[in-house]
């Protein structure tokens, strides 16, 4: 097995693994969003399904690693595709965290959804970079830029984790929706830099 077809390999490893945890990861986040009435668990709820869409399309690009064109065209679909949902995504969190606001509609408390914030904060940061790994040695801007859509996930878990535990704490029922807005904007600049077509690789040259 020569070094790229092990990188590949373990590319498709992690993707799968992104997968699966995702998919967990918003049947845990969407049903406990809707029991608390918590915007910021919905919505990262519908990021880790962006997450899934996203690593649907990067086991298609690592499965036709060997073919060049087909290669490039998945990577600037998938770019394209997950730039939609997340600027998408972010008018949505918007919204209905600009309503909650108006209405002054606080969240129940969620212990799960703590907890699933808590196990993102560690699985999302170590997925992320073994992905950058995999992404440098085979020379992938897609799989870059799936990295960055994983360190965001890990940052909406810290924000999630912040408005849920304010909110539970001291009883702050403007903290889940702050949190919801704070989420917008990294959001938002990751789904225009998907519509550009831009990856962490441009960045970087």
């Amino acid at each position: 097995m020569t070094t790229r077809t092990a990188a590949v390999q373990g590319g498709l490893n992690l993707e799968y693994f992104t997968v699966a945890w995702n998919t967990l990861e918003a049947m845990v986040a969407l049903i406990c969003g809707a029991l608390a009435g918590s915007i910021a668990l919905t919505g990262f709820g519908l990021d880790s399904l962006i997450e899934v869409s996203s690593g649907g399309v990067l086991l298609w690009r690592l499965q036709s690693d060997s073919d060049e064109t087909r290669r490039e065209a998945v990577e600037r679909r998938a770019l394209k595709l997950v730039g939609i949902s997340l600027i998408t995504l972010a008018v949505y969190v918007a919204g209905e965290s600009i309503m909650n606001l108006i209405r002054r509609q606080a969240p129940e408390r969620s212990l799960p959804g703590m907890a699933l914030a808590i196990a993102a904060l560690i699985v999302m940061p170590v997925l992320a970079r073994a992905k950058k790994k995999v992404a440098s040695a085979i020379a992938s801007p897609a799989l870059q830029a799936d990295s960055r859509q994983t360190d965001i996930c890990a940052y909406l878990a810290a924000i999630l984790l912040l408005g849920l535990l304010l909110n539970a704490a001291l009883g702050w029922w403007w903290a889940d929706s702050t949190a919801g807005l704070v989420m917008v904007p990294l959001i938002a600049y990751e789904g225009v830099q998907g519509l550009r077509g831009k990856t962490c690789c441009d960045d970087c040259q």
